[in-house]
């Protein structure tokens, strides 16, 4: 996996080669019982999961850590282009009330037959130490993502 944190523009991308097709990989990002099973970062574990995958339509899940901590995260489908490009704003809430400053996440699926090549953006962070934490959460994400949609 590529990663890229440009401290300049307080962003992340991160490239990922998947071992499914496109379409299939499209569903784990947009179906929600789909989404359940790999969309928090290693360690975590997901207590709830809603998604309205339309633009304009919104998502929200709650995550416990190991320590019992819950996280809250949430935005708005901004854009939606089957099966190659999601868009949509990022927000994260702990559990001791702090809210981050909203972000935009796009990812970008491009066609390699069988396999798929994700690039994720999550752009608009206040600091370059902002992007670099959610760097290890994105990478246990797809970690995840790779698994499940491979069939691991």
């Amino acid at each position: 996996m590529n990663v890229v944190l440009r401290p300049d523009a307080h962003e992340l991308a991160l490239t990922r080669e998947l071992a499914a097709p496109r379409e299939r990989v499209f569903a784990a990002w947009t179906d929600p019982e789909q989404a359940v099973r790999w969309w928090m970062p290693q360690e975590w574990t997901l207590v709830s999961c809603k998604m309205d995958v339309r633009p304009g339509g919104g998502w929200h899940r709650r995550m416990r850590g190991r320590d019992g901590s819950i996280v809250t995260k949430w935005g708005e489908y901004r854009e939606i282009v089957s099966p190659e490009r999601l868009v949509f704003t990022y927000n994260t809430e702990f559990d001791d009330g702090t809210v981050e400053t909203e972000t935009l996440v796009t990812v970008t699926l491009e066609d390699l037959g069988a396999r798929t090549r994700l690039v994720l953006r999550h752009e608009a962070f206040r600091s370059e130490a902002a992007s670099q934490s959610h760097t290890g959460g994105w990478t246990g994400a797809l970690e995840r993502l790779g698994q499940f949609t491979s069939g691991l």
